[in-house]
C-alpha cells in the first residue's frame, strides 16, 4: 500500500530545504511504497529550484506540484487529488521529522482499523520565555507557540483531532467526507487557520476513529516572534474568526438570523465579562491569558456580524463539497 506525504510551502525554500532532508532520510520497510509532493503555493523565492534539486537526487521518491490559488488549503487540496497513494500524511515546511516518522504514523492504517492518525510533535530546540508567558498548564500557550502535540508515550484512540503538521488518513476518507475547507486556512494577509483541525473534528463527528502515535516524533521551529505578546494576540484573535466559520449555521429564529442574537449577547454579556477578568488579573500569566481570551472573543464577534445574513443548514461550505470529483 502506497503512502504520499503531502508538504505545503509558501516561500520558505531554506526550511524547506531542511524539511525534505530530513524526509529523504526516511526508512520505510518497501522503499518504493512512498513518495513526498512538495505542492508549491505560488512562491516568489527558489523553492522549485531547491525542489527540483531533492527530484535530482531522489526521483523515486520526491515530486513537485505547483499551485497558482492562494491559500493553505488550496494547495492541500491539490496535493489530495495529485497524491498516487492510498494512505496520505500530512507535514509542513518548518519541520524536521524523525527517520521512522512516515512509516509509525501510516503503518497503523494498513488494516482498516484506524481511519486516520496522528503524531508526537515538539518543538526543536529549548524556549526561553517571558515571565508573562506560561508554555504548558491551564494557562499554557504551547499550542500556539509550537503547535505542540504530546499526549504521553502511550498510543491511545484520539477524541480531539491532531494537528496538521503531523497527521495521516487513508486517502478514501477524502472521498467520503470532503476535502478542506478554502474558507478556512493561513494566506498571504491572514492567520485564520483551523483546516487541519476543522477535517478532524468532521471525521471523529462522523464517528471514524483516530489514533494516536506517540512513536511518529517531528520536532516544529520556534520563530522568536512567536513568543511576543503580538503574535499571541493575532493568534488568539484570529482562532476565535476561525470557530465562528467552522459552526454550521443554524435555521432561523421567527425569521431572524441568530447571528444577531449571538452579536448582541456577546457585546452586551460575554465579552465584558471576559474583559472583567481581564483587568481585575494580578497575576502576569493570568492577566495575559485572560487579555487573549478577550481577543478571542473579539474575534469571534468580528466573524459573527461578518457572516452572511441569510445563514440557512443547508449553506454550501467552500472546499468541502465535491471531494475528489
Amino acid at each position: 500500500m502506497k503512502v504520499t506525504a503531502i508538504l505545503c510551502t509558501y516561500n520558505r525554500c531554506q526550511k524547506l530545504a531542511q524539511a525534505m532532508e530530513s524526509l529523504a532520510a526516511s526508512v520505510f520497510p518497501d522503499s518504493d511504497q512512498w513518495e513526498v509532493l512538495i505542492v508549491d503555493n505560488n512562491s516568489r523565492d527558489e523553492t522549485r529550484a531547491v525542489t527540483e534539486g531533492f527530484i535530482r537526487r531522489y526521483p523515486r521518491h520526491f515530486r513537485y506540484l505547483f499551485e497558482a490559488q492562494q491559500g493553505k488549503s488550496h494547495a492541500l487540496n491539490s496535493g489530495v487529488r495529485e497524491a498516487s497513494g492510498e494512505i496520505l500524511a500530512f507535514v509542513d515546511d518548518d519541520v524536521t521529522v524523525e527517520p521512522d516518522w512516515l512509516y509509525n504514523l501510516t503503518s497503523v492504517l494498513r488494516n482498516g482499523e484506524w481511519a486516520g492518525s496522528g503524531g508526537k510533535i515538539l518543538p526543536d530546540r529549548q524556549i526561553s520565555l517571558p515571565p508573562w508567558l506560561a508554555f504548558d498548564g491551564p494557562r499554557g500557550m504551547g499550542e500556539m507557540i509550537v503547535a505542540q502535540f504530546d499526549l504521553g508515550n502511550e498510543p491511545c484512540e484520539l477524541r480531539i483531532p491532531p494537528y496538521g503538521t503531523n497527521m495521516a488518513f487513508r486517502k478514501e476518507l477524502f472521498t467520503k467526507y470532503g476535502l478542506f475547507r478554502t474558507d478556512l486556512g493561513p494566506r498571504p494577509g491572514s492567520e485564520i487557520r483551523n483546516e487541519d483541525m476543522e477535517l478532524g473534528r468532521r471525521l471523529l463527528a462522523a464517528g471514524e476513529r483516530l489514533l494516536y502515535v506517540p512513536s511518529a516524533v517531528v520536532y516544529h521551529e520556534v520563530p522568536e516572534n512567536r513568543t511576543t505578546k503580538k503574535y499571541l494576540l493575532k493568534r488568539w484573535f484570529d482562532n476565535g474568526r476561525a470557530e465562528i466559520r467552522e459552526r454550521k449555521p443554524k435555521p432561523k429564529v421567527w425569521g431572524i438570523s441568530r447571528r444577531y442574537f449571538r452579536v448582541v449577547n456577546f457585546t452586551l454579556k460575554f465579552l465584558p465579562l471576559k474583559i472583567r477578568h481581564w483587568l481585575r488579573a494580578r497575576d502576569p500569566q493570568e492577566r495575559f491569558h485572560c487579555k487573549c481570551v478577550v481577543w478571542h472573543a473579539a474575534g469571534q464577534l468580528v466573524e459573527m456580524w461578518h457572516q452572511p445574513s441569510a445563514e440557512t443548514e443547508t449553506r454550501k461550505v467552500p472546499g468541502v463539497q465535491g471531494a475528489l470529483n
